[in-house]
């Protein structure tokens, strides 16, 4: 496990510089309106106090200062990743965190709201990530993941699987200069998809409700948790 976080950390700072271009480029800029959806869904508001674990370089939690929400923190076990979100973003200065989501620093009960987009299946220990979700989220407090998908129409299936594997390691490699970076993303999300259940593993840790919306042809999902 501890492997498998060193290397996660060592492949998101290596692309750290082109994340959000490659981000945009490769997403077809879809990447916008799923964390905009994502975000309508978990009924986010100017009194929530967010948390975006595995923030990266910001995105998800810049998408809910400008839905008003004021009381936001970032945490990224990416330093350079933190450093990007911070240049972006004047008013995040001093509320981000470096950490890894299974040990979080803060008091139970401490927000209303968690987000983390594209990062579940980089946890080393997801039910443990999800137990600390739980502990620090008020009552009735909500957790947003948004997270790939393999899809189940068959053929969108084969071009998803055929883009992931083919084009995007290709495309990814030749920008940010590291395809194995690239490479990491298909087989992650392949492998993620046929083992690991997010609702269950979410109800297990406390979770009382658990919402899914599938969005983009089913290759994107959303996933709300109310404690």
């Amino acid at each position: 496990m501890s492997d498998k976080k060193k290397n996660v950390k060592q492949i998101f700072d290596s692309i750290a510089f082109r994340y959000d271009l490659l981000n945009h480029l490769l997403s077809f800029g879809f990447d916008y309106r799923w964390r905009k959806k994502a975000l309508k869904l978990s009924g986010i508001n100017s009194q929530s106090v967010l948390l975006d674990v595995a923030c990266g370089t910001g995105d998800f939690a810049i998408h809910a200062y400008n839905m008003d929400v004021r009381q936001i923190f970032g945490g990224d076990f990416s330093y350079k990743m933190l450093e990007l979100f911070s240049k972006k973003s004047s008013w995040s200065n001093g509320n981000m965190v470096q950490l890894v989501a299974e040990h979080m620093p803060f008091k139970s009960g401490s927000f209303t709201n968690i987000t983390v987009a594209f990062g579940v299946r980089n946890f080393y220990d997801i039910r443990k990530g999800f137990q600390s979700f739980f502990d620090v989220l008020k009552e009735n407090g909500k957790a947003t993941i948004l997270e790939f998908r393999l899809p189940s129409n068959p053929i969108v299936r084969f071009i998803y699987k055929f883009y992931f594997k083919k084009i995007l390691p290709l495309v990814g490699g030749i920008i940010s200069g590291d395809k194995s970076a690239y490479q990491y993303l298909p087989d992650s999300v392949e492998e993620f998809d046929e083992k690991v259940n997010m609702p269950l593993h979410l109800k297990s840790v406390g979770f009382k409700k658990v919402e899914t919306h599938s969005l983009t042809l089913g290759i994107v999902q959303v996933i709300i948790a109310t404690k």
